[in-house]
Parts: C-alpha cells; structure tokens; sequence
C-alpha cells in the first residue's frame, strides 16, 4: 500500500487526487488516507468501480496516524464537485450529498488512532437501483476539527481520497464552450505589441468525466497580425460541471477590431475513453492603439507649433525699414 501522505494545514483544506499529494505547514498533525489492498487491488491511487444499476460493493480505506500522539478524526463520504478554478473537492460534512456520499455507508464515523496507529475503515457501496448510466464522482474523507486560542470558529482540516463509480448503462460524453471574452492589454510602447486574455467557459454536459486541451489566438482584421498561444491541458471536469478558462495570448497588435478562436479538443475520461469532436469559439473586443494615436497628435501638433513659433521669432528679429523722407 502507498498511504498519501499529508501534513495538515491550519485552515479549511481537502486534498483529493489521482496520485500520492501532500501539504504542509507546522508538522503539529500528520496523517495518511489510502484505500486498503484487498481483493479489489493494490496499491489503487483512488477508488474506481465498475457497476451495474443495484450493485453493492465492500471495500476499506486505510488511516494511518504519523504524529506523535493521539488523533481523533471523522470519517464520512462526500459527493465531488468541480470547483471554478478547476479543483476537485468533495462536500463538507455539514452538507448532505445526494450522489455517491449518498451510496456509502462507513462502518465507524470516527476514528481515534495512537501514535504510529494504522486503522481500516470497512465500507459498503450500495449503488441504487434507479442511477444514471455514466460517471458518478465522490470521497471518503477524513476530518480534524479544533479551535484556537479560544476562538469560536471552528477549522476543519481534510484529508482524502476520491471516488469514481461508473454505471452500466449508455454513455454520453458530451463537451461544449461558450461565452469567449477578449481583454486586450496594451503596452505603453507605441511600437511593441500588447497581449490579450482570452475567457471562455467549458462545460462537460455529458454523462462522463472529461477533459480538454485548448489553445486560443487573436488577429486583426481579415487575420491580420494573427498572435496565437501554447495548447495547454485542461483540468478534469466531473460530468454536469463547468470551469471559465483563461488564456494569455502575447503579441497581439492593437488593430482597432480584434477576433480571436478558441479551439478545444475534448476528450473522455476512464474505461472507453475516446477523441469528441473539435469545437472552436469565437469573440471579439476592441484594441484602439492609444499610445500610438498619443504619439501621432504629438508628431502633428509638433509640426504644425514648431514653424509657427519658428515663424512668429523670425518676423520679430527682422529690422524695421524706416522710408528715408521720414529723416528730417
């Protein structure tokens, strides 16, 4: 078994991942989350099942205590969500789940662990007769709550392991985007290029987990000056979820009119996982080259004040002619 290891942080944190993670900040309490090797694998990085509508299935998650000292922790299920930026996190323990928290039923809701203590937390998956074909996403997470210098808020550091529960049934992966954005940020230097902030919004609206890999670019008018970016990987999205994505483009030009393309290639996630179709999404904002439009009224009124000025010293430098029947 490879326990994930995590020195927990003072504030609200869950740590939920496909592959040993870890946080840290004073060392005052250590502890490790792990599902147990058993018939259903070793050394498994999360929890992942294959199931038909009224399955059940028996499996442990294994606590260790790395402190030197006695640890009380709870131990619950969650439903996982996809946060805005991306993450996945699982429910706290005050908010019902009504997806895979719902389907788990721990054998102990608390744990208290000597120094050095390993315990297995057997669990049962009831998986009702009624769920939907595809990708249902949740945790067992484990929790210490205390207070400090006796103040009233409470801090809930966490510490888990995810769940994956794929039902039988038709799949339906399924990725849109929508809603582009362009921010142009000009540069100050009439004759450098400015960079652009292309936002968009992903959507998973299948019945799977998917993933993407997008990459945006910018142009003038009739594609002009076109400025593209890198393809970077998305974050995973867990079915029915959604992330606004950014990406920076540089080397844009303040064209006046700019368009810009988003293109994304989504794919699938987990057993039977394919390719879905490309989409491309476009938006467009305004680039005005202001501090070249600054530098050119400068150059003009340059042109324009300096003869005149040049002008105006001349006249009054010039001797005045006197007529010579003025001499008496």
């Amino acid at each position: 078994m490879r326990p994930i290891a995590a020195i927990l942080v003072g504030l609200l944190a869950l740590l939920v991942g496909g592959a040993p993670a870890s946080a840290a900040d004073d060392g005052q309490l250590t502890w490790a989350v792990a599902p147990a090797d058993n018939g259903m694998g070793d050394a498994r990085p999360n929890f992942g099942y294959e199931v038909e509508p009224g399955d059940t299935i028996d499996d442990a998650v294994v606590v260790t205590n790395m402190t030197a000292a006695p640890l009380t922790l709870a131990v619950y299920a969650a439903d996982a969500f996809t946060t805005s930026s991306g993450q996945l996190d699982l429910l706290p323990a005050g908010e019902p789940s009504s997806d895979v928290g719902a389907w788990v039923r721990l054998e102990k809701d608390e744990v208290t662990l000597d120094a050095g203590e390993v315990a297995t937390v057997p669990f049962t998956v009831t998986v009702p007769d009624d769920a939907t074909p595809g990708d249902h996403s949740g945790g067992i997470v484990t929790s210490f709550r205390s207070t400090q210098g006796g103040s009233t808020v409470a801090l809930d550091s966490r510490l888990g392991s995810r769940m994956h529960v794929r039902v039988a049934g038709e799949l339906a992966p399924a990725v849109d985007a929508a809603d582009v954005r362009v921010d142009y940020h000009p540069s100050w230097n009439p004759f450098a290029a400015g960079s652009a902030t292309v936002t968009y919004v992903l959507r998973n609206t299948g019945n799977t987990r998917a993933a993407a890999t997008d990459s945006a670019s910018v142009a003038g008018p009739l594609g002009l000056l076109a400025a593209g970016s890198a393809q970077q990987d998305t974050p995973e999205l867990t079915a029915r979820s959604e992330i606004e994505r950014q990406i920076e483009v540089a080397g844009v030009w303040p064209t006046f009119r700019l368009s810009a393309s988003v293109e994304v290639l989504p794919e699938s996630v987990g057993v039977g996982g394919a390719t879905l179709p490309t989409l491309t999404v476009e938006g467009s904002a305004w680039a005005v080259p202001w501090s070249l439009l600054v530098l050119v009224v400068l150059v003009v009124a340059a042109a324009v004040v300096v003869p005149t000025a040049r002008d105006r010293r001349r006249r009054r430098a010039a001797p005045v002619e006197v007529p010579v029947d003025a001499i008496g």
